[in-house]
């Protein structure tokens, strides 16, 4: 009987180590207010996430309190094989995961290693709503080179919202003008 499970244990291992690639990045829809508690959920069952957060002001009567919220307001993201998604839809406030007819869509790896570099670096982010107006462009430098967005003016400093088109959220980034191109 140990010589069996000996021999069981070493086949395993390899199908994860040998097929990283059988991972990607997925959306959670959670209930609303609950990222936080999802994120403690995952990182109980060691599932690999990314809840991207920026800092809040708010004023309460007495006070004014810092806050970390969530970048994108009812989603988190998981890396996950899409077999082991049990894992993660079993969890007490996850919605589900984003996809097209009932099946989870994989979002693209460098959209998400893009955006956790430029908010690493301190880009200043805060969530927006996804627009559909204005002028399409692409992020030419800096932390969020490649993105595409809708720029936006604000008096005189230039603003790009950047989507996560599967989410349908946004977030606005400040921009230099000499760092973004139209979109044709």
């Amino acid at each position: 009987m140990e010589q069996l499970a000996s021999q069981l244990v070493p086949h395993e291992l390899p199908i994860t180590v040998a097929h990283p690639v059988l991972r990607s990045w997925y959306a959670v829809y959670t209930c609303a207010n609950h990222e936080k508690r999802v994120a403690e959920q995952l990182a109980a069952r060691f599932v690999e996430y990314y809840l991207p957060l920026y800092n809040s002001t708010r004023r309460w009567k007495d006070r004014r309190v810092q806050l970390q919220l969530p970048l994108f307001p009812g989603y988190l993201f998981v890396r996950i094989a899409l077999c082991d998604r049990m894992q993660v839809l079993e969890i007490p406030s996850v919605a589900r995961l984003v996809g097209f007819n009932g099946t989870p869509t994989a979002l693209p790896e460098m959209e998400i290693e893009t955006l956790k570099a430029a908010l690493e670096t301190g880009i200043h982010a805060v969530p927006h709503p996804d627009l559909k107006i204005g002028c399409r462009v692409r992020i030419i430098a800096g932390p969020l080179v490649g993105f595409t967005g809708i720029l936006l003016r604000r008096k005189s400093k230039s603003r790009v919202a950047v989507s996560i088109d599967l989410i349908q959220r946004s977030i606005l980034v400040d921009a230099d003008s000499a760092d973004v191109e139209a979109v044709r």
